[in-house]
């Protein structure tokens, strides 16, 4: 005997189009359900303090000023997180994005930084609060021997960190560069002198990341933090190259031969003698040509970068 099941209750009608024509009002807004702002009850896991939440990658124009006295608009990525009590549910992440708007189209970087993680931390009653701008900064930089200029593209990140109740202003940095082994550099002259054989040191593109906390009256312009790390390592790699320029690289190079462990401490050198540099963290990778691994240094100075453990992408992250 067939078995009769019963009827599953009809769908509601509900109206499939989009209501264009409606508006909302105060009333109906706050009708509206705000799980994030719910009661304790709601919270999913442990009941513990969430160190950083937030957005990481919303993307908007900022304008910043450059050391000869002009300004520059830039496509930012910005990464915005607060600290979150345990007895709270979560954010609304949207204010951040909303604190960015008001700002950026009158303050220049840093202060667009300040007056966001100020709103921001006003609005969701947070203690601590961290955001991060990211953009690839461009400046024209000459060839060595033939006069052409070119556009190096340097990607720099600008935070604002407020921490039990001390906001530190800190500039990360990547400069790419050639470093040449000083021990294959020596062991090719070994190879010419004692036994008339062509050889050659090997080089690899090289990338440092220098982190620093900004202190004191005097700005600490882009085109310094650039400067310091040519100081510290020269062999910065080029944009635009003829024979001449080649020829003046290789020279170069063997003028500046470098370890990755000379290469932090030359970074970090420059980086204690700026008063404008408070504590410090360089990460070098050079991403070697005779091994099929890469040879990796990390040099601090100061507490706010002090680390007991590396994380897995430390050295990961310094790919060029």
């Amino acid at each position: 005997m067939t078995q009769i099941r019963p009827l599953t209750p009809a769908y509601p009608a509900l109206a499939r189009d989009y209501d264009a024509a409606f508006r909302v009002d105060p009333a109906y807004k706050d009708s509206l359900p705000d799980l994030q702002n719910g009661p304790a009850s709601l919270i999913v896991g442990a009941r513990a303090a969430i160190q950083h939440v937030g957005i990481s990658n919303f993307r908007l124009p900022i304008r910043y000023l450059t050391r000869e006295g002009g300004d520059i608009t830039l496509e930012t990525s910005v990464t915005g997180t607060v600290s979150l009590e345990a007895d709270r549910k979560g954010i609304n992440m949207s204010r951040i994005m909303r604190s960015f708007y008001v700002h950026s189209d009158t303050q220049f970087s840093l202060s667009v930084l300040e007056s966001a993680l100020d709103d921001y931390k006003a609005d969701l009653d947070a203690l601590d609060a961290r955001i991060q701008m990211r953009f690839s900064y461009p400046m024209r930089v000459d060839s060595l021997r033939s006069g052409l200029t070119g556009w190096q593209y340097y990607d720099i990140a600008l935070e604002v960190i407020e921490a039990a109740g001390q906001r530190l202003r800190v500039m990360h940095l990547d400069y790419v560069y050639s470093s040449t082994c000083p021990c294959s550099l020596e062991l090719s002259e070994h190879a010419r002198q004692t036994r008339g054989r062509l050889a050659t040191p090997h080089s690899q593109r090289s990338v440092a990341r220098i982190s620093l906390v900004m202190e004191g009256p005097d700005r600490l312009w882009f085109e310094d933090a650039i400067g310091l790390c040519r100081r510290a390592v020269p062999t910065e790699t080029q944009v635009m190259v003829k024979r001449e320029d080649e020829q003046a690289f290789a020279e170069l190079n063997a003028a500046h031969p470098i370890f990755v462990e000379d290469a932090v401490r030359a970074f970090a050198a420059e980086l204690i003698a700026d008063p404008r540099v408070g504590d410090f963290r360089v990460l070098a990778s050079h991403q070697e040509s005779l091994h099929s691994h890469d040879a990796v240094s990390l040099l601090t100075g100061g507490a706010t970068f002090a680390q007991a453990s590396l994380d897995p992408g430390t050295f990961a992250g310094l790919k060029v």
